[in-house]
């Protein structure tokens, strides 16, 4: 007997191998061989040039000086953590037929093994410069990015045209640039230039002033003076586009001057709303230092009758000049473009933003009141039936442009997405409210904007702030427990989302069966009734927990009957009513590839659609806030 088991124990030991056995590897280790950015002087400046003439095809051609004053190893980089976009986002995959010559010849580069953004050359003995050549390939289809080119239009970003020499802060390196433009066009910058036919060349400058100084160019265009520093440049697909009337030009103008008056300086030299009306090129909003990148649609000026569209844009990436650009959270900036940023003070950077974008549109009268009154209604019913916040706090979502880099999510209700930009605008609301409330009058966020962003009038570096430095801040307008309100507003979850801002100043959140007009467009929108908006692709959105969820409908289904006949968005509406005195449930017929079944949602409720109303007597917070300066 013990002897079996003797063998069997051995048997067992030979076949079945042991944990401990295993093959255990170590790993490489990581060894960072590219020089950490140093605030000292670049010896040197880059010289750019740029053709970008092959506008059928959207491809740029660049060359590059380069200086060197020594040689061996060195250090190019492609900008990676780019302003404003809070995340790692250069298009490095779009670089190609990369070459390095030094004194004619070919010098060869390695891509770095970790950060593919970097590339590797040993510069030869004698060598005074690097000569350096690439494509960028821009995209031609959406699906492979954001069109920058079309036969009549350009969005050209310097940071996706250059190379830059690792080991230096990017303010201490000079460059200059020029391009080639199609014959015939016409470009405009916050950057200065000097037009020789097409080329243009701009004046000397930081590398960082040049990243953040796009160039929007084409072959229809007009200027718009809005103030002695500021303009309107329109591009558009047709001249057609360009027929701005005088009083449409005129809310533009009070823009620049409510914005002025509210923030006491300006944080620039000269300032350039660059504006493309197109459905060829890629629609942004991208705010800089002296201009913003501003796409939209056709009929922003001929439909302006039909509603304020996009007109929230520029009041937005206006701002940025002061609140982002100017100012800004400590750890969002950065010595160069590989440094990571860190998202936790977007709640201020985009979050202000937004609470001023809406202001502004409102006094400058580039918006109605009313309008702007149904927009904060959408904003706030919108964040109120998002119940991850139970779950997620408003600082979380400041990591969603490195999480997601705003890619389509399936339940935004229960994911949540970018917050911080319209939660931010319900917490500075708030903050509003309680400075109005505790003063007697006296005080509002007014005080706050020219306090913190008024610093030194057409300075376009950066001042930096922490967490503290906006608590100091609002204790010396108004004594307050300010640090326990935001540290609660942006840490703490909650099943509500915090309209007391709103609600003290004078306004509350209802429902009614009336859509509301911030709604327009091709959308069919029963987001507060069964919980799913429909666009002209079919199911948009699905919220959580709603009515349609609980029925198993998701964003991949396609609703093709209602209640047995076929589906439209006026069918479907009109159920959603007739339900209400009915007692029968709404019957949908939905398609999921081929497949096909029948739901029932057991919903009563009519059609909902939110609305502000106001609950004040009198003038009310809200109604100061709003007013022209």
């Amino acid at each position: 007997m013990h002897r079996a088991l003797s063998f069997a124990a051995l048997l067992l030991a030979t076949t079945v191998p042991v944990a401990a056995q295993n093959s255990a590897p170590q790993p490489v280790p990581i060894v960072d061989t590219i020089p950490a950015p140093r605030d000292v002087d670049y010896p040197g400046t880059i010289q750019l040039d740029i053709d970008a003439t092959n506008t059928q095809q959207g491809i740029f051609q660049v060359k590059q000086t380069l200086p060197v004053a020594k040689s061996g190893h060195m250090v190019l980089l492609f900008p990676k953590w780019l302003p404003g976009k809070h995340g790692p986002r250069g298009e490095i995959e779009k670089l190609a037929g990369l070459q390095i010559l030094a004194n004619g010849k070919r010098v060869p580069w390695t891509r770095d093994d970790v950060d593919v953004f970097a590339f590797h050359v040993d510069v030869p003995s004698g060598a005074r410069s690097l000569d350096i050549q690439f494509q960028f390939i821009s995209a031609t289809k959406p699906e492979q990015g954001r069109i920058v080119m079309t036969p009549d239009m350009m969005s050209l970003q310097f940071n996706s045209l250059s190379l830059y020499p690792a080991g230096y802060f990017v303010r201490r390196i000079p460059v200059q640039a020029r391009v080639k433009y199609p014959a015939g066009w016409t470009a405009a910058s916050g950057l200065p230039s000097k037009a020789v036919g097409s080329t243009y060349t701009y004046e000397k400058t930081s590398y960082d002033t040049l990243m953040d100084s796009p160039v929007l160019a084409g072959r229809h265009y007009r200027a718009f003076p809005l103030s002695e520093r500021v303009t309107l440049d329109v591009f558009a697909d047709t001249p057609e586009e360009l027929a701005a009337k005088p009083e449409q030009i005129d809310a533009h103008k009070r823009l620049v001057q409510q914005a002025v008056k509210t923030m006491g300086t300006q944080q620039y030299d000269n300032y350039h709303f660059l504006l493309s009306i197109s459905d060829e090129l890629g629609g942004i909003g991208l705010e800089h230092h002296r201009s913003s990148e501003n796409g939209v649609q056709p009929g922003y000026f001929t439909k302006w009758e039909e509603g304020p569209g996009s007109r929230n844009l520029l009041p937005h990436e206006y701002t940025h000049s002061w609140d982002g650009k100017f100012r800004r959270g400590a750890e969002l900036w950065a010595p160069d473009y590989r440094t990571p940023t860190r998202g936790k003070s977007l709640w201020v950077y985009e979050g202000q933003t937004q609470f001023w974008g809406y202001v502004f549109q409102a006094r400058s009268g580039l918006v109605s009141k009313e309008d702007t009154l149904e927009a904060y209604a959408a904003i706030l019913a919108s964040l109120d039936n998002r119940p991850a916040r139970e779950w997620r706090p408003l600082i979380d979502t400041t990591n969603d442009p490195v999480i997601t880099a705003r890619a389509p999510k399936g339940w935004v209700s229960w994911q949540r997405s970018e917050d911080y930009y319209n939660e931010g605008l319900l917490v500075w609301m708030e903050v509003d409210s309680i400075l109005r409330d505790r003063s007697g009058g006296t005080k509002s966020i007014d005080d706050f904007a020219r306090r913190f962003f008024g610093l030194r009038d057409g300075d376009y570096g950066e001042v930096t702030y922490t967490f503290d430095d906006i608590v100091s801040t609002l204790n010396a307008i108004q004594p307050y427990d300010w640090r326990t309100l935001l540290n609660d507003r942006l840490h703490g979850v909650a099943k509500r989302a915090p309209t007391g801002g709103f609600e003290r100043n004078g306004y509350k959140l209802v429902y009614t069966d009336q859509p509301n007009k911030a709604g327009r467009g091709p959308t069919t929108d029963l987001a507060y009734s069964l919980g799913l908006t429909l666009g002209k692709n079919g199911i948009s959105s699905v919220a959580w927990d709603s009515p349609a969820f609980n029925a198993g409908i998701d964003l991949g289904d396609e609703i093709v009957a209602v209640n047995g006949r076929g589906y439209s968005p006026e069918r479907l509406v009109a159920a959603v009513k007739e339900a209400k005195t009915a007692k029968d449930p709404i019957k949908l017929m939905l398609k999921s590839g081929d497949r096909f079944r029948e739901v029932a949602i057991d919903y009563h409720g009519g059609l909902r659609y939110p609305h502000l109303v106001k609950t004040a007597s009198g003038e009310a917070g809200l109604d100061k806030l709003l007013q022209p300066r």
